[in-house]
């Protein structure tokens, strides 16, 4: 898949009831490559990751995709640019693994609707890539938990966009799962160029995973970069109040992180 589009963000102010959480976010995704958003709870990561869905209406400034402001694009032409999974997302639970993928072809589908054999051939690769080809007819109420996220993850996959955002795609997976899904979300990168932007809570998945990643704290970005130039104890200090040792992975050459102790948290005077 060529992917061509322009994603950023300028002077983006995100709020809950007039409280701001993301304040004046401006950054551009990279086209192509894997962006990860790091951060300690409540800093602000899975609302901007709505604010870049569209899942969240700005309190100011906006998202651009290809120049134009997410939120002022008709839903559909969005939702062809745009694959979003978001965290507990919910569906009837008599519906079948193979139905709630259907419901990812929707913004390709013509004006009178159905499922169209190209549908088919998607929803077929999403299955299988996502290795749960086996439970295309069980209903989603009969899942467990890791088998539903990989249902809705290959639901994402089966609407194939080039840009996909993912909020915390590894959760409720054990560390098999977790890794087989960063890697379905690692050749997306390399054989088809996708654009992705993750939220992970792993420090070592998200610099061994990513291209560049983004560190926020208090709603803020408080630096970006390759993992190499984010993941350093002076970060993890200041972001994530954890005293740590950063090595390099000798098979990957990425860095990674070994927590030591958590350090006294900064309390305002």
């Amino acid at each position: 898949m060529e992917n061509l589009h322009q994603f950023r963000c300028e002077q983006l102010t995100l709020a809950y009831d007039q409280v701001e959480v993301v304040q004046q976010l401006s950054f551009e995704i990279t086209t192509g490559q894997i962006t990860t958003l790091i951060g300690p709870n409540g800093c602000g990561k899975s609302t901007l990751l709505k604010g870049l869905a569209r899942l969240l209406r700005p309190k100011q400034g906006a998202a651009y995709l290809d120049g134009k402001a997410i939120h002022n694009e008709p839903t559909r032409h969005v939702a062809r640019q745009l694959g979003v999974l978001i965290q507990n997302p919910e569906a009837p639970e008599a519906l079948t693994v193979w139905e709630l993928l259907t419901l990812g072809r929707y913004p390709h589908q013509g004006f009178f609707g159905g499922i169209s054999s190209e549908d088919e051939s998607k929803i077929g690769n999403a299955l299988e890539m996502a290795g749960i080809q086996h439970l295309a007819e069980r209903p989603i109420g009969e899942l467990s938990g890791g088998q539903r996220q990989l249902a809705w993850i290959a639901m994402v996959l089966a609407q194939d966009t080039p840009i996909i955002l993912l909020d915390e795609p590894t959760t409720f997976l054990d560390m098999v799962h977790q890794l087989e899904v960063l890697d379905i979300l690692e050749r997306l990168h390399r054989e088809q160029a996708r654009t992705i932007v993750l939220v992970l809570h792993d420090i070592n998945h998200a610099a061994r995973y990513s291209h560049h990643l983004i560190a926020l704290n208090d709603g803020r970005i408080v630096d970006r970069g390759t993992p190499h130039q984010i993941v350093t104890a002076e970060l993890l200090a200041d972001v994530f109040r954890i005293e740590a040792s950063v090595m390099i992975d000798p098979e990957s050459q990425s860095p990674y992180c070994i927590a030591r102790r958590p350090l006294p948290q900064c309390h305002a005077v």
